[in-house]
């Protein structure tokens, strides 16, 4: 079972910082915005069934989901928008598992993400749990960036994405062919660590 382990049994990954993150009980001091943005940098969205020379990244997801907030709600609150940057930030270790798996897996991969994201949120200065109305606002701009990833980059038509995802957020072109043209793992890395840098600033 997830929810135990034995004492011979390794639940730790090391990190490039030198960190070693338990995934059963995370320490905020073990988690480092370098590690995140390179892990991130480097797990592909859609299990990597996209168009492109790249893959979509977790990383680029997470700014568009940003974008799309900032979008929707031009005054919101820094720590929101940082909420929203880091709200797949458990991927950077767990990898991103597509949502009809993570229903198979049910609730002790649920367990493990919660428990990162809380410890991810306490090591930059977020609650562990961030409120209803706002996991309300992030998780639909999550659903608006869902919705332009599976048409413009998955192979989705309109119809079905909005079936499954609702509607198209509206992002201004220029910002939508930005944030939807697949970077290189070191271009997400950079400006998911530049945004942020901006967001605790």
């Amino acid at each position: 079972m997830i929810s135990g382990k034995s004492a011979d049994t390794r639940a730790w990954q090391r990190m490039l910082s030198g960190r070693r993150l338990d995934l059963l009980d995370p320490s905020p001091l073990d988690i480092e915005i370098a590690d995140i943005a390179h892990g991130l940098a480097r797990v592909a969205r859609w299990n990597g069934q996209t168009s492109g020379a790249h893959i979509f990244s977790v990383a680029q997801h997470t700014l568009l989901v940003e974008a799309v907030l900032r979008a929707e709600s031009p005054n919101i609150d820094a720590k929101v928008r940082l909420a929203a940057l880091l709200h797949d930030a458990p991927e950077y270790v767990i990898g991103d598992m597509i949502s009809p798996f993570k229903a198979v897996l049910g609730g002790d991969y649920k367990a493990v993400e919660k428990r990162l994201l809380a410890a991810i949120h306490i090591r930059f200065g977020l609650p562990p749990q961030v409120d209803n109305g706002i996991e309300r606002q992030i998780k639909a701009a999550d659903r608006g960036a869902a919705y332009l990833e599976a048409t413009e980059l998955a192979g989705f038509s309109k119809e079905e994405a909005k079936r499954l995802f609702g509607r198209d957020p509206g992002l201004p072109d220029a910002v939508r062919e930005d944030y939807l043209t697949p970077w290189s793992a070191v271009k997400a890395e950079k400006r998911f660590l530049a945004r942020f840098k901006a967001l605790e600033a």
